[in-house]
C-alpha cells in the first residue's frame, strides 16, 4: 500500500507540474488595460502557491520513503516546533502580501476615472437581462423610477421618466458597445436581486446591488466581440442572462450612436 501511495503521489505531482508549466487551458485573450494588472497578480500567486505545492508533495514523498512502517506499524514523528512556527509565519506573510496587493489593485480599478474623454455607461441587471444605457447628446442621464415606469414590453425596461427631458435622448441597448482605446466608466445598478457583471476578456467582474450605484472602469484595447455573463446566481433564469461586449473603432461607435 505504501508503494502504491508513493507512486500515486509522484503521478499526481508530475501531472500537476505539467499543467502548471504548460497550462493548456488558460485565460481568454486579455482585451483591456486592466487585464494585464490582474493577470500579473494572478501569475505571482500561481507561481508561489504552485511552488509550495510541489515542495509539499516532495517532502511528503521523502518522508514516506525515509520512514517506512516497521512490523506493519507506522513510526511516529514528534515534529519540530521551530519548523512549525517558521512555516506558519511564512504562510501568514504570503497571505497578507496577497491581501495588500489585491487591495491595492482593487483600489486602482474602483477609483474615479481621471480621463476627461471617458465614456460613461449605466449598466442595469434585471431578471434576466442586462441593459446598457448611454446618455444622449446632452450627456445627462434621465431620471428613472422602475416601479412606476418600467415597461419592457413598451420599450422602457429601465423605467426612464417620460416627463424628464434629459431622458428623452438616452440610448438603451442589450449589448455593450464601446470604442477601442477609450476609458469606459460604468455605473452598475440592479432592479431586483444581486447580479454580477462578468466580462472574462476584460478581466472584469463586479456585483450590481439593488439600491446602490457602484462605479468602476476599464479601457478596452482590442477590437472584437466578447462574452458577458452574470456571475451571481440570480434566479431560475440565471442561465439566460448573457450579453456581448463589442469593441469597435471610434468612428464605428459614433455611427452606432447616431443609428440609435
Amino acid at each position: 500500500m505504501s508503494v502504491a501511495l508513493r507512486i500515486a503521489l509522484v503521478v499526481i505531482t508530475l501531472g500537476c507540474l505539467y499543467l502548471f508549466i504548460v497550462h493548456p487551458l488558460w485565460f481568454p485573450t486579455a482585451a483591456s488595460t486592466e487585464a494585464g494588472l490582474i493577470d500579473h497578480d494572478f501569475s505571482v500567486a500561481f507561481w508561489i502557491l504552485g511552488t509550495l505545492f510541489i515542495l509539499g508533495q516532495a517532502v511528503l514523498v521523502f518522508v514516506l520513503i525515509r520512514r517506512p512502517a516497521v512490523d506493519g506499524q507506522s513510526r511516529n514523528w514528534r515534529g519540530n516546533f521551530g519548523f512549525e512556527i517558521a512555516w506558519t509565519l511564512a504562510i501568514a506573510i504570503i497571505f497578507f502580501g496577497f491581501h495588500i496587493s489585491g487591495g491595492h489593485l482593487w483600489s486602482k480599478l474602483h477609483q474615479p476615472d481621471e480621463h476627461a474623454n471617458h465614456l460613461t455607461i449605466e449598466v442595469t441587471g434585471a431578471q434576466f437581462q442586462w441593459y446598457f444605457r448611454y446618455p444622449g447628446p446632452d450627456g445627462v442621464f434621465g431620471r428613472t423610477d422602475a416601479p412606476k415606469f418600467a415597461r419592457p414590453d413598451e420599450g422602457n425596461p429601465l423605467g426612464i421618466d417620460p416627463n424628464d427631458p434629459a431622458g428623452r435622448d438616452d440610448i438603451v441597448s442589450t449589448s455593450l458597445v464601446v470604442p477601442v482605446g477609450r476609458p469606459v466608466q460604468l455605473q452598475l445598478r440592479a432592479q431586483d436581486v444581486i447580479h454580477s457583471l462578468f466580462i472574462p476578456a476584460m478581466r472584469f467582474k463586479q456585483d450590481a446591488v439593488p439600491g446602490m450605484a457602484i462605479e468602476t472602469h476599464f479601457t478596452p484595447t482590442q477590437p472584437g466581440t466578447y462574452e458577458i455573463s452574470c456571475a451571481e446566481l440570480c434566479g431560475i433564469g440565471h442561465y439566460r442572462m448573457r450579453a456581448v461586449a463589442r469593441v469597435v473603432s471610434e468612428e464605428e461607435f459614433q455611427k452606432w450612436l447616431q443609428s440609435h
